[in-house]
């Protein structure tokens, strides 16, 4: 990698594009695969369609943040490790400040006059709502293209009334492998042709050539294991508590976004480290924002840490939930070609893709709408929002917006 003629200067492109696309990006996870293929691909040309199918493939396939990943690996090919670096981090950072700032905002509030609080209060009431319409959407979208047969629905479901029986970490994980080997047995065929929308994407490709070697490859893979079995040792430090509890989420996560909010309240709300309101009203904030969902985890970090630490949880958050995506995706880069064609590891993520929908959908229900909505007032709201987001295709941001608001009335003495 260290042979790419003028690599800082390149990394400093690669930093000013990602960053306009993290100040612009809205939308969520298929939004931003969207915004990079007219980026790089039709615009500036870093890329052709063969070489960004082939990477989105794999990026889909493995556990993470799917676009941030996708991100870093564009970063990788046009300007090496550090071309990388800039890509995650411009796509990152202003989500992460913003995210930061609310989680201070918020404290300041709550401890505020009992007007500020009162009004706060509504808002985390509204935020609340906006997650059960964000979180709708996102179960009604994802079983509509990872269910779309009997085999994967019925993984679905069953993946749904094991984790409501009993939703620890240890039982999400154990869902997610028995879907991955009920995949194997139920979905080796291949799967149906994709829309026409989706058939530049999702095409066979052999247009990507890994720009990491296999020795890097190893040696990412078993630091990423090593770290998923030695962090738990050293729980009982707060600090390192914290970031394995972030590291865990984001190493077992399979299809992005919406799909770590079980994992992270499974980490922060069970254990006591945040409480459920606060939990679920950072969330629906973190839809306002432009750039990837992950840095959710930004909030969460300044809440769940003492107060003189707020800054450096976050960093803990945003380091610990991004970390285990990217070490695998270098780990996987060298061997993909040969990987992906198997029937079996087909079969296997097909399994594990419509775990994941039973998996959304159970917290869907429980703790979202249990927590969520009380009145007749709170189902419009969220049902309003549902068919927004779903029907008319209105922007996130306007929907965190009308929900706040309607947090705000619905909460006034």
């Amino acid at each position: 990698m260290s042979g790419h003629a003028g690599a800082p200067a390149r990394a400093l492109e690669v930093l000013h594009a990602f960053l306009k696309l993290g100040l612009t990006s809205f939308g969520g996870p298929v939004a931003h695969i969207g915004y990079f293929r007219e980026e790089f691909v039709v615009r500036r040309r870093w890329l052709d369609d063969a070489a960004f199918s082939d990477l989105l493939a794999l990026c889909q396939f493995l556990p993470g943040p799917a676009s941030s990943q996708l991100g870093f690996s564009i970063g990788l090919t046009r300007a090496g490790y550090l071309g990388a670096l800039a890509a995650w981090t411009g796509f990152t950072l202003p989500s992460a400040i913003a995210l930061t700032l609310l989680a201070l905002g918020a404290d300041a509030a709550l401890q505020g006059s009992s007007a500020v609080a009162s009004i706060a209060a509504g808002l985390v009431h509204g935020l609340k709502l906006v997650a059960v319409a964000i979180v709708a959407q996102a179960v009604w979208g994802m079983a509509r293209t990872l269910c779309p047969d009997r085999q994967r629905a019925a993984i679905a479901v069953m993946a749904a009334v094991a984790v409501s029986a009993r939703g620890s970490s240890l039982m999400q994980v154990a869902v997610l492998l028995c879907g991955g080997l009920l995949g194997i047995w139920l979905c080796r065929a291949p799967a149906p042709a994709p829309a026409p929308a989706q058939a530049a994407q999702a095409a066979p490709t052999s247009g990507f050539a890994a720009p990491v070697s296999r020795v890097v490859g190893a040696t990412s893979l078993a630091l990423f294991a090593l770290l998923l079995i030695g962090l738990p040792l050293l729980r009982g430090w707060q600090p390192a508590g914290l970031f394995e509890a972030f590291y865990r989420s984001g190493a077992l996560v399979f299809g992005g976004g919406h799909v770590v909010l079980p994992l992270l309240r499974e980490a922060f709300v069970t254990s006591g480290w945040v409480g459920d309101d606060v939990f679920l009203a950072g969330y629906g904030a973190t839809q306002a924002v432009p750039g990837p969902l992950f840095t959710f985890a930004c909030y969460l970090g300044a809440v769940a840490s003492p107060a003189s630490h707020r800054v450096a949880g976050a960093f803990l958050g945003l380091v610990g939930i991004f970390l285990p995506g990217m070490l695998i995706l270098l780990g996987t880069l060298p061997f993909w070609a040969q990987f992906r064609v198997q029937a079996n590891a087909q079969g296997f993520m097909r399994g594990v893709n419509a775990a994941v929908v039973g998996l959304l959908g159970a917290a869907l229900y429980h703790p979202i709408w249990t927590s969520s909505v009380k009145t007749t007032a709170d189902i419009a709201v969220a049902l309003i929002g549902f068919a927004l987001l779903t029907a008319w295709r209105a922007p996130p941001i306007l929907i965190v917006t009308l929900g706040a608001a309607a947090g705000v009335v619905l909460t006034r003495p």
